[in-house]
């Protein structure tokens, strides 16, 4: 009894010549597959060359305890950097950082709108309220404190619009 592959595959329905054309192509994808790799040990194989040229493993050694001390200068440099990002925030929330002002006539027609109300509050909405009442013989300058955006002053109209302005700045937001 002898086996013919063409009647085997023949009933199975698939026809040799099919078989021998896929077997073929995946010989092509091989090949080319087998190509690119070749190609990438050649890349990596100069590289290795490259780095390695005109070095023994002393002065590799050198080398890689050079990397080591930069690397740990670098930490230093960016813990350093990091006390100071921390300092800075730190001094940040005491700063005046909202202002309000409000320009007016204080005495009706009598100085001009040289007149302000000015607030400057730090992030808690601590500070002061400074008023100038200006007219053409003189200049008037209160301040009033301010805690949590409230006076425990009386404040005019001017200086509560400035407070308020101040309360409600988002800066450069």
């Amino acid at each position: 009894m002898t086996l013919d592959l063409n009647t085997v595959f023949s009933n199975y329905g698939i026809v040799m010549l099919g078989v021998i054309a896929g077997m073929a192509v995946l010989l092509i994808v091989f090949f080319v597959l087998l190509i690119l790799m070749m190609k990438k040990v050649k890349l990596l194989s100069r590289n290795y060359k490259d780095f390695m040229r005109g070095k023994d493993a002393e002065s590799l050694e050198e080398v890689i305890l050079k990397k080591f001390d930069e690397i740990d200068e670098l930490k230093n440099v960016n813990e350093e950097n990091r006390r100071m990002i921390d300092d800075i925030t730190k001094n940040l929330l005491l700063t005046y950082q909202k202002i309000g002002i409000v320009k007016y006539d204080a005495f009706h027609e009598m100085g001009g709108k040289l007149s302000f109300a000015l607030a400057l509050l730090d992030k808690s909405n601590n500070g002061f309220v400074m008023n100038s009442m200006h007219n053409r013989e003189s200049c008037y300058t209160y301040i009033k404190e301010i805690i949590d955006g409230k006076s425990y002053i009386t404040l005019s109209e001017e200086e509560k619009k400035a407070v308020d302005t101040a309360v409600n700045f988002n800066g450069l937001e």
